[in-house]
């Protein structure tokens, strides 16, 4: 059965999965989309469980020295992941999604802004795809509610700061 729109779940308690049908998306980043996912299943599944984020983390931080993803190219990216996403057989939260996203963007020689943060009462952890000014991409307003914890992915800088790399 397929909604409009999602209930909210925090992952505090078990709810019943709702599909939400996905934007529309031009044919090629469909089609790019394949690559990225699968790719981003294998860092996923291969390897030690323990080291699975910092996997993720730098697949989603290959393009870091790339020009910055327009505003469009990054929302094309995470709807055309979210489209395909429903195909998959394992749990493909956002953690997977966004690092798919920001791998997408960088197959077409863009960069994404990819950002990973917490939110408490309850606590609860989201991974998402930010534009150029920092926005959220394709996320609802409840995302305002997570401070970024993990920005590896921003210019680089010689100012280390929370969750950055020093270059």
């Amino acid at each position: 059965m397929r909604h409009r729109s999602p209930s909210r779940s925090w992952g505090t308690q078990e709810a019943l999965t709702v599909l939400v049908d996905p934007a529309w998306t031009p044919p090629l980043w469909r089609l790019a989309a394949v690559p990225a996912v699968m790719t981003t299943i294998g860092a996923k599944l291969l390897g030690r469980r323990s080291r699975r984020f910092s996997r993720m983390v730098r697949l989603a931080c290959v393009a870091r020295r790339l020009s910055p993803a327009t505003d469009q190219q990054a929302r094309r990216a995470v709807l055309a992941v979210r489209w395909l996403s429903p195909a998959l057989p394992m749990r493909w939260a956002c953690l997977e999604q966004s690092t798919a996203a920001a791998l997408l963007l960088a197959l077409m020689g863009r960069r994404a802004e990819w950002r990973h943060g917490i939110a408490v009462d309850p606590v609860r952890m989201h991974a998402w795809i930010a534009d150029r000014a920092g926005c959220p991409v394709e996320e609802s307003t409840a995302v305002s509610s997570y401070v970024q914890t993990w920005t590896p992915d921003g210019p680089p800088s010689d100012k280390p700061g929370i969750g950055t790399r020093p270059s």
